[in-house]
C-alpha cells in the first residue's frame, strides 16, 4: 500500500518536471505576444480617475481570467476534434484587432469626425457608463489576445500527453494574466509611488528626485503606450493573418515578417472599418 502511494508521488513528480520544461518552452514562444499584450492592455487601462485605476484594472483582470477559463478548454477540445475552427477564430480575431487599431488612427487623424464609434461607447459626461464601456472593450481585446497566447502555448506541447497539455497551457495562461496586469498596475500607479517618495523624503534628497521623475514620467509613458498599443494591435492582427493564411505567409518572401504584418494589419483594419461604416449607414437607411 505504501509502495503504491510513493509510486503515485513519483508519477506526480515526473509529471511536474515535464510540465516545468514544457511551460518554459511555451513561455518563450509566447513572449512576443505577451509584450504586445502588455502594450495594448496598459494603454486600455489608463485614462481613468486615480481613485478608479486599480478597481478598473482588477475588473479587467477578472475578465481576463474568465476569458482564459473559457478559452483553454474550448481550445483543447477544438484542437482534438476540429482544428480548422481555431484558424477561423484567430483570423476573425485578427480583423477585430486590426479594426481597433485603424479606428484609433482614423480617430486621431480626423479628430473623431469620421471615426466610427461603437455601440458600447457611453454618452459624454456619463463617467460610470464610460468606465464600463472601456472595461468591456478591454476585456474583449484581451479575449482575442488570450486566444492567441493559448493557441501558441498549445502548439508548443502538441506532441505531449493530454495532462501535460492541460497543465502547461493553464499555467501559461495564468502567468500571462498575472504578469501582464501586474506590470500594468505598476505603470498606472507610478505617480502615486512618486508622490509617496516625495512626501517621505520631505521633498529633499535623491528619493525626492526619483519621486518627481516618476510623477513627470507617467503622462509621457501613457502617451507612448497609446502609440505602441495601437501599433501592437495592427502588428498582432497582421501576424494572425500571415501565420494562419498560408498563401499570405508565402507571399513576398523577401520582405521581413514585421513589414508584412504591418501591411496586412492595416489592410485588414481598413477593410473591417469600411465594412463597419457601411453596415452603420445601411442600418440608418433601413431604419
Amino acid at each position: 500500500m505504501a509502495s503504491g502511494f510513493f509510486a503515485i508521488l513519483d508519477d506526480i513528480g515526473a509529471l511536474m518536471d515535464d510540465v516545468a520544461v514544457t511551460t518554459k518552452v511555451a513561455a518563450q514562444k509566447t513572449a512576443g505576444i505577451l509584450g504586445d499584450d502588455l502594450a495594448v492592455n496598459a494603454e486600455k487601462a489608463t485614462g481613468f480617475l486615480a481613485s478608479r485605476e486599480l478597481p478598473v484594472l482588477w475588473a479587467i483582470t477578472k475578465g481576463s481570467l474568465l476569458n482564459k477559463l473559457i478559452i483553454v478548454p474550448i481550445a483543447l477540445v477544438l484542437n482534438a476534434f476540429f482544428p480548422p475552427a481555431i484558424v477561423v477564430v484567430l483570423v476573425l480575431g485578427g480583423f477585430y484587432l486590426a479594426y481597433e487599431g485603424i479606428e484609433k488612427i482614423i480617430g486621431f487623424l480626423f479628430h473623431h469626425t469620421t471615426a466610427h464609434h461603437s455601440a458600447d461607447e457611453a454618452p459624454p459626461g456619463d463617467d460610470k457608463a464610460a468606465e464600463k464601456a472601456k472595461v468591456k472593450a478591454a476585456i474583449t481585446t484581451d479575449m482575442i489576445l488570450s486566444i492567441e497566447i493559448v493557441i501558441i502555448a498549445l502548439g508548443s506541447v502538441i506532441d505531449e500527453s493530454l495532462p501535460i497539455q492541460i497543465i502547461t497551457v493553464s499555467v501559461v495562461a495564468l502567468l500571462a494574466t498575472v504578469g501582464v496586469y501586474g506590470i500594468v498596475a505598476l505603470i498606472v500607479r507610478m505617480d502615486d509611488a512618486g508622490y509617496r517618495l516625495i512626501q517621505g523624503a520631505n521633498n529633499k534628497g535623491w528619493l525626492s528626485v526619483l519621486g518627481r521623475l516618476l510623477v513627470r514620467s507617467l503622462p509621457v509613458v501613457i502617451k507612448i503606450l497609446g502609440v505602441v498599443g495601437t501599433i501592437a494591435l495592427i502588428l498582432v492582427s497582421g501576424g494572425l493573418f500571415i501565420h494562419q493564411i498560408s498563401w499570405l505567409h508565402h507571399l513576398w518572401p523577401g520582405i521581413p515578417d514585421i513589414f508584412k504584418e504591418l501591411i496586412f494589419g492595416i489592410a485588414g483594419g481598413l477593410f473591417a472599418f469600411a465594412l463597419a461604416a457601411g453596415g452603420k449607414k445601411l442600418s440608418k437607411i433601413l431604419h
